[in-house]
Order: structure tokens, then sequence, then C-alpha cells
């Protein structure tokens, strides 16, 4: 069962996000939060996979509270959930380590995929809101458009991979390789690349044209 954290200040709409959500057996809303600080809070207090967060929330919105769980606790998956189909949004969530950025206007069938394919590792990114944030990778930093010469071809796969948005389970299939070993080469990565987590590896890939 993975736990789910939803932080949401329209009481209606956070009950109709957690009935949605607990359709799938394998998903279990166990923290509701009506803000950012509440979503911290209960982070301090309880153990969470995902972090479902609003973007505009009082007290501290959900950008604020991604950036604070993120350095808290790297290892939950945080998935913005948001009205606004806005690409400064959309590029701020993924500065502030978020897995995915999804509208509320999406399918529930959406909204589920969504879920688990951060829960898996993945980058999620409604097609819309990609369609007007990887253009603006891609035009960050051209002049740094080369991959690291510490990266070995097999890393390079990876990142590739994770640019793309798979699991570890989809990149272990893809090179057969244990979805152990492909967790061990992430981290390398991540710590020859001095970044912090999936997310950035995944803009890394786009701004330096591996994918």
């Amino acid at each position: 069962m993975n736990r789910i954290l939803l932080a949401e200040d329209q009481a209606m709409v956070l009950q109709g996000l957690k009935m949605m959500i607990e359709t799938d057996a394998g998903l279990k809303v166990t923290g509701e939060a009506a803000n950012g600080k509440e979503a911290v809070q209960l982070c301090e207090n309880g153990i969470f996979d995902i972090a479902v967060l609003d973007i505009r929330m009082p007290l501290m919105d959900g950008l604020e509270a991604a950036r604070i769980i993120r350095s808290r606790w790297p290892s939950m998956k945080i998935l913005i959930l948001t009205t606004f189909n806005d690409d400064d949004y959309a590029m701020e969530a993924l500065k502030s380590g978020a897995n995915g950025y999804m509208l509320k206007e999406a399918e529930p069938e959406a909204l589920l995929r969504s879920i688990k394919s951060c829960l898996a590792g993945g980058l999620s990114l409604q097609e819309d809101v990609a369609a007007k944030v990887i253009p603006r990778l891609l035009m960050n930093d051209r002049q740094q458009a080369e991959v690291d010469p510490a990266i070995t071809p097999r890393e390079k796969d990876i990142i590739r991979l994770v640019g793309e948005g798979r699991s570890n389970a989809e990149i272990a299939s893809e090179l057969s390789l244990s979805v152990g070993t492909v967790k061990n080469h992430i981290s390398v990565v991540l710590d020859k690349l001095e970044l912090r987590d999936r997310t950035q590896l995944a803009i890394y890939a786009i701004r330096h044209h591996v994918v």
C-alpha cells in the first residue's frame, strides 16, 4: 500500500481527489492538509511515499512545501496537481524537486498513472504542459550542451531513459540490467553530475540533448 499525503485548500476538492485516488487498491490517502505548512508538519510526524500538492494554498504554497519536503525527506516523491496550465509554474515545480506536474482537469486514470509513475521513479508531465516546458529547457544552457566527459556510454543510456520518464523497472528491461544495478548507476551519475535527484537528472538529459 502506497501512503499518500494530499494537500488541497478546498475541502470538497480534497475529498473528491481522495475518493478518486483510493479507487486504486494500491493507493491510500493517509494524510490530509489544507496548506503547505500543514503538509510539512504531517511529514514530520508520519511517513508518506508521495505528496500530492496543490500550488496555490494559504500560509505556504505547494512549491515552497515541495522545496522543504525534498530537502528534508529526499526519498519522498512529489506530484504537483493544479488548475494552472502555466509553464512558469511547471518550471518552478521541477526546480523545486517535483517528480510530476498534472492538471486537475485530467482524467482520473491519467492522475492515477501519474502518481504511479512518480512512485516508480519516473518524471510525469501532463502532455500539454510538457509541450511548453521542454522547448524552454532546450533553449536554456545551449552553451553547455555537451555531456560531462566523465559519463560512460552506459550511464548516458540511463540518463536518456530517465529523461524519457522511464521507471527503474523499464530502464532495467530496456538495458537488460537488474533494477538494483539501475539504481546504482543512477546514484553514481547523480554524484558525478552533482545533481540532487532524478528530476534534476531528467532536466539535465533534456538540456544536454541526450533525449
